[in-house]
């Protein structure tokens, strides 16, 4: 122990040594600067804790501080207590003095605390830490009064409650330990002073087996404490807690960390639970249940059943609140089951063991079935012997036999083991089979005292077999005759029986059978075996054809049979034509012979081609399949060039049966290539426009090669810079100059040999030139001729004149600028001098249908025929081809009619169809024009006969007070005339009246009768033999309401009422002199202007040249579009007809005949033309610019001017001459010889073109 006098030393020479002087205790050694720094601050803060006490009061601490011991994070306070005036007080830690400031800034937790007047300076400490734990002293400074003062030091300790428990394993969680095994727990503390003590519990148990280690903490002052138990869990403690508890000063209640233990042991034994007394005893087809329980375990039990040591079931439930496992064996005990032992097992995954219950089962079973050996079928007054078996029952059964309600007497019975621990039971029988036994039940039953409440039998029905009695078969009398096609009936008929007769058809000795081959109708319908008490029938219904002519039909029951034989007539089975050569040249013979191969009776064969009757020679009859007759007739034909394609058809005609049955043999002629007469010989073509020189030439095969030629120049096949050679051989030029006009030669060739024909292009200039004098600038004009809602102006053309010469040009023609147009040239020399041209601008087919679908209506009894319109616009001509359902129609069926007819630009199409049928026919045709230029198709749906659809577009067109006047469009007619009749009714007056309109095709008419001032609602009905139409929502009604009699009438004067209301009425006679009066002065004007034309046309006659060639219009073409097809139609307005002049679009064809022009061409399909085809060709735009020459007949019309020959003087193209033959066509015509005046016909030379 130190010495005191050392110690109070010590201490005042710490209270004089400046704050920052060292002390000791490892936390003293502070940095110069910071002891320099509190040294200043305690010798400035001296005065401030000097307190003024009287000189003569002792100085002193009349309170000390006392050693201190606080829990972490709590306040402490040290007392000190001074008389000491004059003097400073402050305390010092550990030898590090804190300063006189009562606040003492470097320790904001510290502070003075008590009244310095006093003496009391007590440090006070604010959430005390284990920093705060060292030794403290409270030091006064020496004064005048006396020496300095240092307290005894004293000691605050801070306690460290510890903040956790580490228990391994993891605190919280759940262990599974295994009953039985012992297990090392350990549990360590965190940071505390003192030390922690720990304690373990098991089950709340203390643990005594413990180690405890104390070691040092992560800072000074600081420890941790590790224990470790050992722990030997058994089952009760499954659920239980291991708690790990720490306890120190610092906590006012220990901490706790514990363990949830899962503690593993084996089950119970298993127990079955067996239904009823007698254990293991069951009954075949008894539904067993078993049940098996075992308690205890952890984890419960897993429970399987066993049969004879195999697995039958490892379903099981458990029950944890009561720790028992359950498993329900559910089996239908079956006789095999019998001896066998059930078992079940219960084990966990610790079990050391598999523990078992088991049991053996006793099964009494029945036989499960009774066989009968031996067939209970027999002839009457024989024997039957019988066997019956039973199968394994246990224990053995007895047998008896029973014939109906009669029991027989068994002649042996045996007894043998049988299967699963059974017996088997045999009993054989003998007795005589009798006609009255038969349908009897014979029975084998089989009894035991075991099974007294079942019963277990087998029956069989005695069949005593015993032939029919009768056999015979109804149908026609033999020897009648019957047409093939007739549905004949047979019925076989037989009485008695046992079985019952099976009734089998043959037919010449053959089995008939019913064939039902795909997609053919049955010929041969054999009916099921029917019972009409004793009487049996089989019926055989056929529809009778050749191969049943003479044919016998037998009906067969058992030994009896019953026969029948028919005789068919039937036209020939097939007819066919053998030709002696397929390769056919013009000259060459050919011989035809046409087989009928068979037929009855007998046919007659004849020939013709292309509906010409042929005589041919007929063959011997011979004999044929089917017992017909074969008929043979050949006929010999000498081949030309005309006959290729053609049909030569042999009929066979049945006079007895009014049938004829046709083959046809279609000639393939191999002949050189020939010209037809449609072949055009001269084209008209504009100068700077388009030309088409077409080929119409008949060839087989098909010509291999077109050459053109043109004054020596042979035109190159591959195309030129203004030219083409399509591929029909039809030669294409453009941009065509003067220098072009001439004759092309045509060369076609293939392999039978050559033809060549010449084609002029007559090449017209679109000039108007004159003879006149003087010469004006400006004498030439032009007007567009037409009706006049057209419009006529010329703004959008170009006006040009040169000299004598004036032109008009169109730029990118339209189809509205197509028409009439006159040149007028006026030089002040009365009369005026006019000239004529038409314009004809190509345009893509428009075929008129202005509704979505037409309909044509026809019966569809196979008797009716149907006429189909198709009515299109275009240019050039256009082509049309027929479709139904979308599939083309072939036109070479002579059931389809095909008539074409053209005029001008407008074009017609009648298809007609023959023998409609409605399965056939009853289709959606539509009709498709095509020209090189596009194309347009129609709907039209062919349909039955019905009732009219209600007429379209009801309207008023004029009105009075007495009458209405209405105009209508009728609808579909349905096939039948319809009529119409007109419904009405005064709005509030009941009732409706009726008025038919007269004619009955009229679509106008006027509705009179009625009253002035006064609505009315006005229906129109359509009607034919069917029924009328209805009334429609829309379209055939109206309301109107007659004016008054002092209103302005709604129609014109002269339309008066056709019936005037009831009184007096007179005719005035002053209108009716004006309207005779009027009359006649119309009539005397339209006599004087006839005359004056026909003076002026008689004028202009004068003079025409009479140079035409017969028939020469019939080899021209009037332009290139044309294509040969002539119509000699002169109107030039026909094409411009408007499609409100065209037929209604709903055609009756019951009646229909055509409106065609006065010169009809019907166009065929020509057999070998190779002219145009349509293909898709891109022309420069003045192409379409095309100008068609207004013909006059012949003496209508003087010659408009003079002829004016042109010379080269005219002209101002280039005269440079090119004699490569590419550039032929470049060549101008000034570099070519005048052609003289008479060259040409009238129609072409010196006109406007």
């Amino acid at each position: 122990m130190e010495n005191p006098e050392k110690d109070r030393g010590r201490r005042r020479r710490r209270a004089v040594v400046p704050v920052g002087a060292t002390g000791r205790g490892p936390g003293l050694a502070l940095r110069l600067p910071i002891r320099t720094s509190l040294l200043l601050l305690g010798l400035l803060m001296t005065g401030l804790a000097q307190v003024p006490v009287p000189a003569s009061a002792p100085r002193g601490f009349w309170a000390l501080p006392e050693n201190l011991t606080v829990v972490e994070g709590a306040a402490a306070e040290l007392w000190c207590g001074v008389s000491a005036p004059g003097s400073t007080v402050q305390w010092a830690k550990d030898g590090l003095l804190l300063g006189p400031d009562p606040r003492i800034p470097s320790f904001p937790r510290y502070r003075l605390q008590g009244d310095p007047t006093k003496g009391e300076f007590h440090l006070h400490i604010e959430a005390c830490d284990l920093s705060d734990d060292a030794g403290y002293e409270c030091q006064v400074s020496r004064s005048e009064t006396g020496p300095e003062l240092v307290s005894p030091r004293v000691i605050l300790s801070i306690l460290v409650p510890p903040k956790v428990l580490q228990l391994t394993p993891e605190a919280g969680s759940t262990v599974t330990w295994v009953a039985g095994q012992e297990y090392l727990v350990s549990c360590v503390s965190g940071d505390a002073k003192p030390a922690t003590d720990i304690t373990f519990l098991l089950s709340g148990q203390t643990i005594s087996d413990i180690s405890a280690n104390v070691n040092e903490g992560s800072q000074e002052k600081l420890f941790t404490t590790e224990a470790t138990a050992r722990v030997t869990p058994q089952s009760s403690d499954n659920g239980q807690l291991l708690v790990c508890e720490g306890s120190s000063p610092a906590l006012d209640t220990p901490i706790k960390a514990s363990i949830t233990m899962n503690v593993l042991f084996p089950p119970g034994p298993p127990v079955i639970e067996w239904p009823g007394l007698d254990e293991g005893h069951a009954r075949a087809g008894q539904n067993l249940e078993l049940l098996c329980m075992a308690r205890g375990g952890n984890p419960l039990a897993t429970l399987q059943w066993l049969k004879n040591g195999q697995p039958v079931s490892t379903a099981w439930g458990t029950e944890h609140t009561q720790a028992v496992a359950r498993s329900m064996l559910v089996m239908i005990v079956r006789p095999e089951d019998h001896g066998a032992r059930l078992s079940c097992e219960a084990y966990n995954s610790v079990s050391t063991g598999i523990q078992e219950r088991g049991v053996t089962l006793q099964v009494t079973f029945p036989p499960s079935a009774i066989t009968i050996l031996g067939s209970a079928s027999q002839s009457e007054n024989k024997n039957v012997t019988l066997s019956c078996i039973t199968k394994s029952s246990r224990p053995r059964v007895l047998l008896r036999w029973w014939l109906g309600w009669r029991q027989l007497l068994s002649t042996e019975e045996t007894v043998i083991d049988g299967l699963h621990g059974g017996y088997i039971s045999m009993s054989n029988l003998t007795f005589l089979a009798r006609r009255e036994d038969n349908g009897l039940t014979l029975t084998c039953e089989a009894f035991s005292e075991a099974f007294t409440k079942e019963t277990f039998k087998k029956s069989l029905a005695l069949n005593v077999k015993y032939p029919a009695q009768k056999l015979w078969i109804e149908g026609p009398p033999e020897g009648q005759r019957l047409r093939a096609g007739t549905r004949v009936r047979l019925v076989c008929l037989a009485i008695g029986g046992n079985p019952d007769p099976s009734l089998t058809w043959y037919k010449d000795s053959r089995t008939v059978t019913e064939p039902r081959p795909p997609q053919e109708p049955r010929r041969v319908q054999l009916g099921n075996l029917e019972k009409s008490g004793s009487t049996f029938s089989r019926e055989l219904v056929l529809i009778t054809g050749p191969s049943d002519n003479q044919a016998k039909f037998t009906c067969k029951a058992g030994q009896l049979s019953a026969s029948t034989q028919l005789v068919v007539q039937f036209p020939p089975t097939n007819v066919t034509i053998l030709a002696n050569a397929s390769a056919l040249r013009p000259g060459d013979a050919l011989n035809l012979t046409c087989v009928s191969v068979s037929s009855n009776p007998p046919v007659n064969l004849s020939w013709d081609k292309e509906g010409e009757r042929l005589e041919g020679v007929a063959a011997t009859p011979r004999s044929a399949p089917f017992k017909g007759s074969a008929a043979a007739r050949s006929v010999l034909l000498r081949m030309s060039s005309r006959d290729h394609g053609h049909r030569v058809t042999c009929r066979a005609h049945s006079t007895e049966l009014r049938e004829t049955v046709s083959a046809f043999y279609r000639l393939n002629v191999l002949y050189p290539p020939e010209f037809l007469g449609e072949q055009v010989l001269m084209v008209t073509a504009v100068e700077q426009g388009e030309a088409l020189l077409p080929v119409s030439v008949s060839a087989n095969p098909a010509p291999e090669a077109f050459n053109w030629t043109f004054r020596g120049y042979r035109l190159s096949p591959a195309g030129g810079p203004r030219h083409r050679i399509l591929s029909g051989g039809a030669l294409q030029l453009w941009n065509v100059t003067r220098a072009d006009d001439g004759l092309y030669q045509l060369h076609c060739q293939n392999s039978e040999g050559t033809a060549e024909a010449l084609v002029r292009l007559d090449v017209h200039y679109i000039v108007c030139t004159v003879d006149a004098n003087p010469i004006l600038p400006e004498m030439f004009n032009w007007e567009r001729l037409g009706e006049e809602e057209e419009d006529q102006s010329l703004d959008d053309m170009e006006k040009i004149s040169k000299g004598s010469t004036g032109r008009l040009r169109i730029h990118h023609a339209k189809l509205t600028q197509a028409g009439a147009y006159q040149c007028i040239v006026d030089n002040g020399v009365a009369p005026p001098a006019r000239g004529l041209v038409r314009l004809v601008v190509r345009f893509a087919p428009h075929v008129e249908h202005p509704s979505p679908l037409t309909k044509v209506a026809a019966a569809g009894d196979s008797t009716s025929s149907a006429t189909l319109h198709c009515r299109a616009r275009g240019v050039p001509n256009i082509v049309f081809t027929w479709t139904k359902n979308g599939v083309p129609l072939d036109l070479q069926d002579p059931r389809y009619t095909e008539h074409t007819y053209h005029q001008s630009g407008v074009h017609s199409s009648l298809l007609t169809i023959a023998n409609v049928s409605a399965a056939q026919d009853y289709a959606l045709f539509t009709c498709t024009a095509t020209n090189p230029l596009g194309s347009d198709h129609t709907d039209i749906q062919l349909v039955s006969i019905s009732r009219p659809d209600p007429p379209l577009g009801l309207k008023v067109m004029s009105m009075t007070p007495y009458s209405v006047g209405l105009e209508w469009k009728p609808g579909f007619d349905g096939g039948l005339p319809q009529s119409f009749q007109v419904r009405y009714e005064a709005l509030g007056t009941p009732g409706f009246l009726y008025m038919n309109v007269l004619p009955p095709q009229a679509t106008t008419f006027t509705l009179t009768g009625l009253q002035p001032s006064t609505r009315y609602r006005v229906w129109l009905l359509a009607s034919n033999a069917l029924g009328d139409s209805g009334i429609a929502d829309k379209g055939s009604q109206v309301s109107v309401t007659t004016p008054g009699l002092d209103q302005p009438s709604g129609e014109p004067d002269y339309q008066l009422p056709t019936e005037q209301p009831a009184g007096p009425s007179r005719l005035p006679l002053l209108p009716v002199l004006f309207a005779v009066g009027g009359l006649l002065l119309l009539s005397n004007a339209s006599c004087v202007g006839g005359f004056l034309w026909q003076r002026r046309l008689k004028r202009l006659a004068e003079g025409i040249s009479e140079k035409t060639e017969a028939g020469s219009e019939e080899d021209r073409v009037r332009n290139e579009y044309e294509e040969s097809q002539w119509t000699g139609d002169r109107d030039t307005r026909s094409s411009m007809v408007s499609t409100t002049d065209v037929e209604p679009y709903y055609h009756s064809m019951r009646d229909f005949s055509p409106q065609l022009p006065p010169t009809l061409e019907e166009v065929s399909y020509p057999r070998g033309v190779t002219g145009l085809k349509e293909e898709n060709m891109a022309f420069p735009g003045h192409v379409y610019d095309e100008l068609e020459r207004l013909y006059a007949p012949s003496g209508a019309w003087g010659p408009l001017y003079d002829e004016v020959p042109m010379g080269s003087c005219d002209l101002y193209w280039p005269e440079d001459r090119y004699e490569d033959a590419r550039g032929i066509y470049d060549q101008v015509a000034g570099d070519l010889d005048p052609m003289e005046p008479d060259a040409l016909p009238f129609e072409l030379r010196g006109q406007l073109v």
